[in-house]
């Protein structure tokens, strides 16, 4: 309730339905202060729905990997702005789920002024991502919170996403000896 400078990095994501809720509700007013970098995620296999759902605030989604999700990818309620930059999604093979955002329980009437904007994104298998706001066109003015690699390098940013293994953070640090781990 009410957080911000939030940072989701470097993760890889399976097998749930609900993957992450931003914001404590629509009627929440203090999360719409609230700033949330997600970047260089991968998203994967048997995922469904909220990668994100956000509530409010500013959503900046770089350089992620989103691969077939089952429901949508991006969604939200209570007019939150979304900058999508650099990702590339894969829609799954249903005909019905193509579509990367959700606007949840809002009539269009309401949210055709939400900022929810793609740049550099790249679609595959036919998704798509439904833009809108007065600066769908445009650079939003609130500066970027990682300046956006372009989608074309995703599998390099993302392939480290996930758990390190003991080999991984050794590699990471080979001027030191840690000998409570081993190979």
């Amino acid at each position: 309730m009410g957080s911000t400078g939030i940072t989701i990095s470097n993760n890889h994501f399976s097998h749930h339905n609900e993957v992450m809720l931003l914001g404590h509700s629509d009627d929440y007013l203090p999360d719409t202060g609230m700033q949330v970098t997600i970047a260089f995620n991968h998203f994967g296999k048997e995922l469904i729905q909220r990668m994100p759902r956000c509530r409010r605030g500013y959503i900046h989604v770089v350089n992620n990997d989103f691969t077939q999700w089952e429901m949508y990818a991006i969604g939200g309620s209570g007019n939150p702005t979304i900058n999508s930059q650099g990702n590339r999604y894969i829609a799954p093979f249903d005909r019905n789920a193509k579509e990367v955002t959700k606007r949840v329980d809002t009539e269009e009437e309401k949210w055709r002024d939400w900022n929810w904007r793609s740049e550099g994104d790249v679609m595959v298998n036919g998704a798509y991502f439904v833009a809108s706001g007065q600066g769908v066109e445009v650079k939003y003015e609130k500066a970027y919170s990682v300046e956006p690699k372009s989608a074309a390098y995703i599998d390099q940013l993302v392939m480290n996403a996930g758990v390190l293994t003991s080999r991984s953070f050794l590699l990471s640090f080979p001027s030191f000896s840690f000998p409570f781990f081993s190979l």
